[in-house]
């Protein structure tokens, strides 16, 4: 199926990751110029080589998420090189574990900044120019602690939980200026967060990692961790032609793990 979306500008945060790499590989396997973003240069230019060495169209950039001064410069340098962004996905790194309770004020304020207010704002960055264009996707990666809180990701919890509110309302604000706005929520997928979540709790627990891992499958309705693929095919999915009228949604992507209806 051809996604439609051939051409069209997407920027990834947190390109470099496991979850964004795969992200950047399948939007710019349906044709998209990606812009791969990551704390590390290193790991959003190991994205880009590869994408690069499939014959797609990406460059990378170093951007610390909790650095707001920079924004502006970044999507100047994407508008540059590779046109106006038209696929945003807000993707951002997770905080250390900690219990909800007894953390410092600075600890909060710090991953508020870098997960919350960074997404806020370089989204409000892009936008006049896809309401301009009468075209844009808003994709927004959480946790699937927003439907099921994960014990001892206290702050993850607590932050991610904001973005759904925000992307909910900003999607009934942007709809009629053909913006589409959703979150998309993972699983557990095979990525190196999801290793050292599971040696984390290995420790604190004082398991094997592989009991560890192995129990954790065990509660997945599918039986095993997903695919970075799987994650990244859904996610070019929304940011589609055929997805148009798919918006203010919350997906999840978690191999029946959520209990929940």
């Amino acid at each position: 199926m051809d996604f439609k979306i051939q051409d069209k500008t997407a920027l990834v945060l947190g390109g470099g990751g496991g979850l964004g790499g795969a992200i950047a590989a399948s939007l710019a396997g349906e044709g998209a110029k990606v812009a791969v973003a990551d704390i590390s240069l290193e790991a959003a230019q190991a994205t880009v080589d590869t994408l690069k060495k499939a014959g797609h169209d990406a460059i990378a950039l170093q951007w610390d998420l909790a650095q707001l001064d920079v924004i502006e410069a970044r999507i100047a340098e994407i508008e540059s090189k590779l046109g106006p962004v038209d696929i945003l996905v807000n993707n951002t790194g997770g905080p250390p574990p900690t219990t909800a309770h007894s953390q410092d004020a600075a600890l909060w304020s710090k991953h508020f900044d870098s997960m919350v207010l960074s997404v806020i704002k370089i989204t409000d960055r892009v936008l006049p120019g896809m309401r301009e264009r009468k075209w844009g996707r808003v994709i927004t990666s959480t946790s699937s602690g927003v439907v099921s809180p994960i014990p001892n990701l206290g702050i993850s919890n607590a932050l991610r939980l904001t973005l759904v509110g925000w992307s909910k309302t900003l999607s009934r604000e942007v709809g009629r200026d053909g913006i589409t706005v959703n979150i998309v929520l993972p699983g557990r997928i095979a990525t190196d967060r999801i290793t050292f979540l599971d040696e984390a709790r290995a420790k604190r627990e004082g398991r094997p990692v592989a009991d560890v891992s192995a129990e954790s499958q065990a509660s997945i309705a599918v039986g095993r961790y997903g695919k970075p693929s799987e994650y990244g095919d859904v996610v070019a999915f929304l940011a589609s032609e055929q997805a148009a009228y798919l918006t203010g949604s919350t997906l999840r992507i978690d191999g029946g793990l959520i209990t929940s209806i």
